[in-house]
């Protein structure tokens, strides 16, 4: 088969497209015939060793398509069945080896693009919103990068929970999408700064939560934007990794929480797993959450879709075609 493999961490450039071994399923897992790939932020930190793998390796971790084999063990799914997953290493190929539980059926009404397009990111907006600071009627939310793929989809999952959402966009076209998915205002970090826009648009009292997938350059602020005992929920890096700090910061900025989530800890179950990927679908077919798929890209093209991610020109979700 096809596949992009990872020999040295760097940049984009280190992404090869070479021949490989079609891999066989051991006990407990499926072979995904691949139709459609997610590109994800935390792929870009694996290639670049901010996030270590073992070498060589190969980057990917969430797609969709069709059970082509399955090993012993294996009652949930069968071969032919149209799946989707997320959270397994290995999706930029032709063929992947995902443990079973991880798959998840997709409806019929479903398009293979789309359920690869939602599965990380969806589900991680859902934790977001859902579990790790359950949004609630009168709470509102500061959302970092409204228009890219997380973004949209908490926006939307966090309206649907009753919460005003404050977003934070570079372009005037990304504030018009941020704006059509339900964010109740929307700040231009780029001509205002988003501290000084969040205390006018509250009153001078805070947000509830600050959902932040950007890290180094707007922690700090995102802080300063909390209210008393407020949540800052750090599920990202896309400008860096945040610096270390002195908790005491946290008190004497209110009493602050602040929490490190990842994907992982909130699919720690095939129920929970199932749970969050159903919702998702649920509410794409009744019209309810909108998945925009902003580019795709042959899976040899990967370092183009890698370079377009990072340029954080995107709006919405960037997929790779094998």
């Amino acid at each position: 088969m096809r596949a992009i493999r990872v020999h040295t961490i760097g940049g984009p450039e280190v992404l090869q497209y070479e021949d490989v071994a079609v891999p066989e399923p051991q006990a407990d897992q499926v072979r995904v015939k691949i139709e459609a790939v997610g590109v994800n932020y935390i792929d870009t930190y694996q290639r670049s060793g901010l996030y270590k793998v073992a070498l060589p390796f190969i980057p990917g971790q969430e797609a969709a398509g069709i059970v082509d084999a399955i090993g012993a063990g294996v009652t949930d799914v069968k071969p032919g069945d149209r799946v989707a997953y997320a959270g397994a290493l290995g999706a930029y190929a032709e063929y992947a080896i995902v443990p079973a539980w991880r798959v998840v059926p997709v409806p019929t009404d479903i398009s293979t693009p789309l359920a690869a397009a939602v599965m990380l990111q969806g589900m991680t907006a859902h934790y977001l919103a859902c579990d790790t600071f359950p949004l609630k009627p009168g709470d509102t939310a500061l959302v970092h990068a409204a228009a890219g793929g997380v973004g949209l989809l908490l926006t939307q999952i966090a309206k649907m929970r009753g919460a005003r959402v404050i977003g934070t966009v570079s372009t005037q076209d990304k504030a018009a999408l941020a704006k059509q998915m339900g964010a109740d205002d929307v700040i231009l970090y780029t001509e205002t700064d988003f501290e000084v826009a969040v205390k006018q648009l509250t009153n001078g009292k805070g947000v509830d939560v600050v959902y932040d997938s950007v890290g180094k350059t707007t922690f700090d602020k995102s802080l300063n934007c909390l209210r008393p005992r407020g949540y800052i929920v750090l599920f990202g890096q896309s400008s860096g990794p945040v610096p270390p700090f002195d908790p005491q910061v946290l008190n004497a900025k209110g009493s602050l929480f602040l929490t490190r989530p990842t994907l992982a800890h909130y699919t720690l179950t095939r129920d929970e797993l199932l749970r969050r990927a159903n919702d998702l679908f649920d509410w794409m077919r009744a019209g309810k959450l909108h998945v925009r798929i902003d580019s795709t890209f042959p899976l040899a093209q990967a370092a183009d879709a890698h370079r377009t991610l990072q340029s954080r020109i995107t709006k919405g979700k960037v997929l790779l075609l094998p």
